[in-house]
């Protein structure tokens, strides 16, 4: 699954926990019942927020929630699961979304889609998508021309982007589309007031997702000759930080400025959670609230590359050469997912290949009571939910 909102259930309470898997699981299945199985491999992360934003406005009822049927990524276990127009919105958002990156990876020429036969199965795939998103979007009264118009867009943008374009004019169809995206959760859970404040949120949310993308992928896009932002616009990372710092401080306004029935779950995603993804991205050697280095106390080595030349000193031992990357393509990695998620491979074994990095990741029952959270902060609270003195220096308003 893609998306920059990725939390560690460690760092929810089972409260918590529960309501996320609850919308993730419901946008898997929404995709199921609407569009068949094989667009459940566009699941995504960053789509489950539309869910969790439509079901903070809403009146509290027990429609909101069904119970679905045993499954391999919950360990063959029955669970509560989000439904209703939130899930639905969801799933439109993110086949269009996904469609969008099939047909940006067709553009690069990724992998096996740099094959003429591969890359043309791939676009009927991403035009199916398109329709796909476009009926259930129409059923909800959400027109989602604005989001293949802002794909379309840029595409044009990027061709003309050059040393010194500012980089929000890069990210000003991405913004569009998910400003859209948000404001429209609003409508279908009858806050029509909360449409100002979310869609400026999904604006910026919208531009820390481009940012994002272009930081994590700078280096591999350099490798390969792939098109990125940072890159054809000649912006250093300390103006991509500045900008991603500033869009996080205009989301945690927003949200303040909506309504919710409860946006506890909408809070930690949207203002705890995406700012750890930004820290995540730009490689901070401490929490997010407490800039500056490792605090005392913390847990495992001191940040920072140990085979690095000492100040002022001789150098150190010859770095390690690093390891080949053999990244697959969206087409191919969503493949491998599908394979390993059938076989529960993904929930019931030791550790599994990460379908599109290769990484090494452990099996969703056997994960380690750890907590990157508290650990990067030196407070090591227990992995239990509770907040640490990490939220000590957060200024949003939160009871952590």
């Amino acid at each position: 699954m893609f998306g920059i909102v990725r939390p560690c259930t460690h760092r929810l309470s089972e409260g918590l926990k529960t309501e996320w898997m609850a919308h993730l699981c419901g946008l898997c299945l929404a995709l199921r019942a609407d569009h068949g199985q094989f667009a459940r491999v566009v699941t995504n992360y960053d789509g489950l927020i539309v869910s969790v934003l439509t079901d903070a406005q809403a009146d509290r009822t027990d429609v909101r929630r069904r119970t679905a049927g045993p499954c391999p990524l919950r360990s063959m276990r029955t669970a509560p699961v989000a439904r209703g127009e939130g899930a639905r919105l969801a799933a439109a958002v993110s086949l269009v979304l996904a469609s969008a990156k099939v047909r940006d990876h067709v553009a690069d020429r990724d992998g096996l889609l740099g094959r003429r036969p591969v890359a043309a199965a791939a676009r009927r795939v991403a035009a199916g998508w398109d329709r796909a998103g476009a009926r259930t979007g129409a059923e909800l009264g959400f027109d989602t021309a604005v989001l293949v118009d802002a794909v379309d867009r840029q595409t044009g943008i990027e061709s003309l982007a050059g040393p010194g374009t500012p980089l929000l004019t890069v990210t000003e169809p991405t913004e569009t589309a998910t400003a859209a995206a948000f404001a429209h959760t609003a409508v279908l859970a009858g806050k029509p007031q909360n449409a100002g404040p979310l869609a400026e949120a999904g604006r910026l949310f919208g531009r820390l997702a481009h940012l994002l993308d272009a930081v994590e992928d700078r280096e591999a896009d350099a490798a390969s000759g792939a098109w990125n932002p940072l890159t054809a616009t000649g912006t250093p990372l300390t103006e991509a930080r500045r900008l991603c710092d500033d869009a996080l401080h205009g989301v945690r306004l927003a949200m303040r400025d909506a309504e919710f029935t409860d946006g506890t779950l909408a809070h930690v995603l949207l203002v705890h959670e995406l700012r750890r993804s930004v820290d995540r991205a730009f490689g901070p050697a401490s929490c997010s609230h407490q800039p500056g280095g490792q605090p005392s106390g913390a847990f495992g080595p001191a940040p920072g590359n140990p085979y690095a030349p000492s100040p002022g000193g001789p150098s150190g031992p010859p770095l390690p050469p690093e390891p080949p990357r053999n990244r697959r393509g969206l087409i191919a990695g969503c493949l491998v997912w599908a394979g390993l998620a059938c076989t529960c491979q993904m929930c019931c074994a030791g550790s599994f290949n990460d379908p599109w990095s290769g990484q090494e990741r452990e099996g969703l029952c056997h994960k380690a009571d750890c907590c990157d959270w508290c650990e990067g902060c030196g407070e090591g609270c227990g992995c239990c939910g509770d907040c640490c003195s990490c939220c000590e220096g957060c200024d949003c308003g939160c009871d952590c």
